[in-house]
């Protein structure tokens, strides 16, 4: 049962992940329309510019990394699952290490982007 609620953890996780990069797509979408309705009334187009850009791709690429995470916390989940019935268990990180990794990526681009953008 714990092998279970683990691997619903991480689908949890991921489904938050991805929920979060679909927010972040939109988010370029609204920008782009923000920057017509600044051109249009005379704004300055160049402070917004490219900011749509940068949230299209983070979204996609979260989106991606909750996909990728979600297939592995399955992999994962058959392999401890195996082991449980063999009456073998070996841990493994490579999930944890992989979550990690993507958390400090993603957070190293946002750090970018909010410093490109003068916020």
């Amino acid at each position: 049962m714990a092998n279970e609620r683990t691997f619903l953890a991480w689908i949890r996780t991921t489904i938050a992940i991805m929920a979060f990069g679909f927010v972040v797509e939109k988010f370029g979408l609204f920008m782009m329309k923000f920057t017509e309705i600044l051109t249009a009334a005379g704004g300055k187009r160049e402070k917004v510019e490219g900011m749509e850009h940068y949230s299209s791709h983070t979204g996609i690429f979260l989106i991606a990394i909750g996909t990728v995470i979600a297939m592995l916390a399955f992999v994962k989940y058959m392999n401890t699952e195996k082991q449980i019935n063999g009456e073998v268990y070996l841990r493994s990180i490579a999930l944890d290490i992989l979550m990690t990794i993507a958390i400090i990526i993603i957070a190293v681009l946002f750090t970018l982007h909010l410093i490109q953008s003068g916020i």
